[in-house]
């Protein structure tokens, strides 16, 4: 148990740091920790990857709204980027833990690996476009819409924020990196609250009982441990994001995609 909540806290502090840093509420960190420590709080092993994912949800909620309050004093969020790309999320954030929950423990911690090593592999190779972009730039295309959509739904089955995707994204249309991350972790929040609302209500019941303190697939000490020291850590994240270049947190971002993603892969 002391074990189980030192490994709560730790990641918890990585993931706030991580989410004001990179925009994204480090969810694919407190997925590796929590399908760690889950077992010895009487999770069933077939049941360890679905809790950890929704409970990694639940958790960032609060990083989000901390991180995220850090951003808008700051003035970084591009607000009729996130007005076309936050409903659309809502809804895939939604739909998509209802695909998890349907998903065998194996299936899903595939998935989630996968996910990592193709995002991995993209921020890797991927090449600046510092020339193409301007302080002034703000994308309000109609197809962001769908684009929040499928950022949504793939965010809420492998346990994120959607930063990972939303970020580069932005970045790709012109916007520059740290008002990218600005933008990415206020729609995170929208991704975080729907996800991990559509985990409470569990359409599809875990198979197996889970333990007291669990609310449909979301274990609540868990959440409540880590997203308290997350929120202690996330403004430090965000005062690091502005102090350096683009090009660095390119670089950050992938090797902490590369590290969680060997965790995910070898876990369990």
């Amino acid at each position: 148990m002391l074990l189980s909540i030192v490994v709560f806290l730790l990641a918890g502090a990585s993931a706030g740091f991580l989410g004001g840093l990179l925009g994204i509420g480090g969810g694919l960190l407190l997925v590796a920790a929590l399908s760690f420590a889950l077992p010895a709080l009487g999770i069933p092993a077939d049941e360890v990857i679905h809790v950890a994912v929704a409970t990694s949800m639940a958790s960032i909620v609060l990083t989000f709204v901390s991180s995220a309050t850090a951003h808008i004093r700051r003035g970084g969020v591009l607000w009729p980027s996130w007005r076309w790309l936050a409903p659309g999320m809502v809804i895939g954030g939604f739909l998509g833990a209802h695909v998890a929950q349907m998903l065998s423990a194996q299936a899903l911690r595939y998935v989630i690996a996968a996910f990592c090593a193709l995002m991995a592999v993209q921020m890797a190779k991927g090449k600046g476009r510092a020339a193409a972009q301007a302080e002034d730039r703000v994308p309000r295309s109609a197809w962001l819409l769908p684009a929040g959509v499928g950022i949504g739904a793939v965010s809420s089955v492998v346990g994120i924020g959607g930063g990972s995707m939303t970020v580069p994204l932005l970045v790709a249309l012109g916007v520059k990196p740290v008002k990218a991350v600005a933008t990415s972790t206020v729609c995170g929040l929208a991704i975080a609250v729907s996800s991990a609302l559509s985990y409470m209500l569990s359409v599809h019941a875990p198979a197996q009982p889970l333990p007291p303190g669990a609310l449909g697939y979301v274990y609540l000490p868990a959440a409540a441990v880590t997203a308290v020291a997350s929120m202690a850590l996330a403004p430090y994240g965000v005062q690091v994001a502005h102090r350096i270049s683009g090009t660095s947190l390119k670089r950050v971002f992938a090797a902490f995609l590369v590290v969680v993603g060997v965790l995910i892969a070898t876990g369990g």
